[in-house]
């Protein structure tokens, strides 16, 4: 892990393994992003998520209101990645002022960005290919010289990514209820409906 950590903080990206797929991970920064959206073919105005190892080093970044502790604490951790709103504008390529937060579960992951604060946490493939489970495998898809890349070892159980949830705040409502479901992933959106009709 240590030439993937020091890879991570020297600006390059890496693969690392979460619950769910391989992540493409880079520091929320600039040029960090400018690597992670070459390697990935994909479009600046598609952002990425951000992962963190808890909601305490989320809250660097974003408001993380106590509801938003509540919903994450009722769904299996790293299921869920949650839009929430920027302390401060942030790259557009992260959102702005709205940016996707996944607290990850896998433990390897954990340690890494117990490290390394705040990664991507972007699908490790190319834009519009399919992803990987492997993690070294998806280092090689993603860059066959390997420059600029790193590969945290590990295989992921794959299956449907994390459900993307925009809350409620950054929707323009002071209602739990008008919270999103985004994108339907490991946990459905009746789920997710569910909790919030009994909470409100």
């Amino acid at each position: 892990m240590l030439d993937a950590v020091e890879c991570a903080l020297s600006g390059g990206c890496i693969v690392y393994p979460t619950t769910t797929q391989p992540a493409l991970g880079c520091l929320p920064e600039p040029a960090a992003l400018d690597g992670l959206y070459e390697l990935k073919q994909r479009p600046a105005d598609m952002p990425v998520s951000i992962g963190v190892a808890s909601l305490e080093q989320a809250a660097a970044l974003v408001e993380v209101p106590d509801d938003v502790r509540d919903f994450l604490a009722a769904f299996p951790e790293g299921s869920l990645t949650v839009v929430l709103r920027a302390h401060e504008t942030l790259d557009a390529r992260l959102g702005g002022d709205n940016v996707a937060i996944r607290v990850v579960a896998h433990p390897v992951a954990k340690e890494l960005l117990a490290i390394t604060g705040p990664l991507t946490a972007s699908s490790a493939n190319r834009s519009g290919e399919e992803p990987v489970s492997d993690c070294d495998e998806a280092t090689r898809l993603l860059s066959a010289t390997g420059e600029g890349v790193s590969s945290v070892s590990g295989v992921c159980p794959g299956g449907a990514p994390s459900t993307l949830i925009a809350w409620y705040s950054v929707c323009g409502s002071t209602q739990l209820s008008d919270t999103e479901v985004l994108r339907e992933g490991v946990v459905s959106t009746e789920e997710i409906l569910t909790w919030l009709r009994k909470e409100t």
